[in-house]
Order: structure tokens, then sequence, then C-alpha cells
């Protein structure tokens, strides 16, 4: 395994905190502000509309810079976001520097991806991508848990400080074991180029799966720490235990997906998000009884983000040799999902239909993305057997840019 992927998960890890922990802090945090649960989640829908604004414009601002410098500016970024969030005397301001950090977020991981994804063999990319998305992973199963137990003992504001710390070594492993790997002009023509791969109808496609996808996942999430505590019956010193049970189907899913994408994409996706409409159903139907809301966590976890690997690198394939730019927006895409569930999620709360019915709006979004994905897989299937390939499966365009060492 190249060093490098090292030095991406750490950032991913720093970054993964950022984004997940406030869910597990939601109500200190609306607590400490005096706003309502829903408020409050917008300091979650928030940094996930900032990500996709800083994975669009930002990205296809830099894409003619080397990738190196560029992803140590992004995190000196996200340091200074989280520093703003620990100091924070009031909402507004919080909300500030959420945006902050969330501006390098997407940038971050569509370029990261591509680095990662350049640093192995054809056969592995999917993989690699999975081996940097691990500190998003890690970030669940390690740094939320504890991370809700700091700020739970020492009040919400130790935990942002501890993840601004945690950014600085991000960026010292970035400067260390990060390779020059160039800038994308050469193979993609510039932020032009980069711009061609949006008429792939397959980009769409990919990108549309990620929001619903993803979007299913987080209706559930977002409001986790209530459906636990108020529906389950679970006391609020358990709730970080508990989401280093959701932490560790992240990871397995991760892991697991990532392999299995680089045999297959579609059928991996196919699978994953069959099985995580089903998770959903059950989860809200069963989510008064302990034990299986425990197995929910774990599958929840594990299904979500068995896509994750594959949905990058679908987008990065179908975008050929241009898919710096293509990669940011599906990070911005996940963070619409995110966003989108988290609106969704407290739609249903404020209208009084409970804290169970944010899984039930996370299993209709997801459902709408697997049927988006069937589609896609059908209409690949079908070019792809127009032009003879009679195994059925997609070819896999490779980008002169991703293969790079």
């Amino acid at each position: 395994m190249p060093i490098g992927l090292i030095a991406l998960a750490l950032g991913g890890f720093g970054i993964g905190l950022t984004e997940f922990v406030i869910m597990g802090l939601l109500p200190e945090v609306a607590a400490d502000f005096q706003v309502s649960e829903a408020t409050a989640g917008w300091l979650i829908s928030g940094y996930a509309l900032a990500v996709v604004v800083g994975a669009l414009l930002l990205t296809a601002a830099v894409t003619r810079f080397e990738r190196k410098p560029v992803l140590a500016v992004l995190m000196v970024l996200f340091i200074a976001g989280n520093l703003v969030s620990a100091i924070a005397p009031d909402y507004l301001l919080m909300m500030v520097g959420r945006i902050i950090a969330a501006l390098a977020h997407g940038a971050f991981f569509g370029i990261g991806a591509v680095v990662a994804a350049s640093m192995v063999a054809p056969t592995k990319k999917a993989g690699a991508i999975a081996i940097m998305f691990t500190g998003l992973t890690a970030a669940n199963v390690l740094g939320v848990p504890f991370g809700t137990m700091l700020g739970q003992a020492a009040g919400w504001r130790s935990t942002f400080w501890a993840i601004t710390g945690i950014g600085v070594l991000a960026l010292v492993g970035i400067l260390a074991l990060v390779p020059k790997t160039g800038s994308g002009d050469a193979a993609s023509g510039g932020l032009r180029g980069e711009l061609r791969a949006f008429r792939s109808g397959q980009v769409w496609l990919s990108i549309l799966v990620t929001i619903l996808g993803y979007g299913g996942m987080f209706g559930a999430f977002t409001y986790i720490a209530f459906t636990l505590t108020e529906v389950t019956g679970f006391s609020a010193a358990t709730v970080p235990w508990l989401l280093i049970l959701f932490g560790v189907g992240l990871f397995i899913g991760n892991t697991v997906g990532g392999k299995a994408a680089d045999r297959n994409v579609d059928r991996t996706l196919l699978v994953a998000l069959s099985a995580l409409v089903v998770v959903l159903v059950v989860f809200a139907l069963t989510a008064g009884n302990q034990p299986m809301t425990i197995a929910s966590m774990v599958l929840l976890g594990g299904f979500g983000f068995a896509t994750v690997p594959g949905l990058q690198m679908r987008v990065m394939r179908y975008a050929t040799t241009a898919p710096t730019l293509a990669s940011g927006a599906n990070i911005g895409a996940f963070n619409v999902g995110n966003a989108l569930g988290a609106w969704m999620g407290g739609a249903t709360i404020t209208a009084g239909l409970g804290y169970t019915s944010p899984i039930w709006a996370g299993a209709g979004i997801t459902l709408l993305g697997l049927a988006v994905m069937v589609f896609a897989a059908a209409a690949a299937k079908r070019h792809d057997t127009g032009r003879g390939n009679a195994t059925g499966v997609a070819r896999e365009p490779e980008s002169v840019e991703l293969q790079r060492a």
C-alpha cells in the first residue's frame, strides 16, 4: 500500500470527525444555543450545502495547480473553520465556522480520490479510494463516539478544539507523505476539459444515485440521538457506544464495498442499495426494541457506506480523461444527500410524526436511489452490449490521469 494513502486517510479522519461528531452532540448544542432540534440540525445541513459549493467551485478553481499544495491549503481552511466553531459565542458564528470547514471538505475528497486512484494499478482503484475513505470510517468508529463522550463530559466546545488539533496533525501528514502528482491540465485539457465530463449521462445518473442513496442513510442517521433516547429508551450516556457500532458497520461496509466494486461496480451498488432499503424499513418498524436497534445500527452503517467507493469510482470512470471536477461534484452530491436527508428528517419531526419518521423518510429516499441505479445499470449494459461486449459488464474507460503512478 502506498504510504501516501495513509496521509489521505488521516485527512479524511479529521474531516469525517467534523462532519459526523455534531450528530452525537446535537442535543447539547441545541440546549446551549437555545434553539430547536430542527434548527440545530441546520448545522448539519448547512455544512453539507457548503461542501457542495466547495466541491464545485474550489475544485474548479484549483484544477490547474499541483495537487499536493492544494490539499495542504484545503487542510488549513479546515483547521480555521473548526477553530471558529470552538470559540463561537452564538449559533450564527457556529454556523460560519461549520461553513468554513465544509468548504475544504468536498475539494479535499474530490482531489484526494483522484490522487489515491493514481497511486495504484487500474484493477485496484476502488480499493485505493476505499482506503482513503477509511479515515472517514475510522472517524465514526473511534472519533465520533469518543468525541461525543468528550463533549458530554467537558462541553461540546472541547470536541471542536480536539478536532482542530487533529487537523494540524493531518496537515503535517499530507506535507510529509503525499507525493507530487501534478495537475489535471495535461490530461483533461484544463477546466474546459473537466467540464466536458458532464456531457455523460452516466455521470449525472451516478451523481443522482449518490444524492438519493446517501441521503436515505442520513435521513435516518441525522437525528439518531433522539431516536435512540426517545424511542428505543437508551440513556444519553449510551449513545456514544451505539455510535461505535454504527462506525464498525461503516468500516466493514467501506472495505467490503471497495473490494466488491473493483470486481463489478454496478452489481455492488444494486445489492448494497437494495439491502439498505430493507434495513431502514426494519429499523423503523423495530426502533422500540433495543437488540433490533443495535443490529440495525451496524447494518445501516455497513450497507450505507458499502456504496461509497463504488459511487465515487463510477463517476470517475464515466468522466474518462477528466475525473477531477466530476469527482469533486460527486463528493458534493454526497453532501446534497446529507442535507436532503437532514432536511426531510427535521421536517417530519417538526410535523409531529415522531422520532422514527426520519427513518421512514430515509427508506423512501433510498428506494428512489435504487430505482435510478437500476435504470443506470440497465442503460450501461445496453450500451456495452451494443458495442459487442458479450459479458454485459460495463467497460471501464480509464483516465490517462488516473493511470499515472
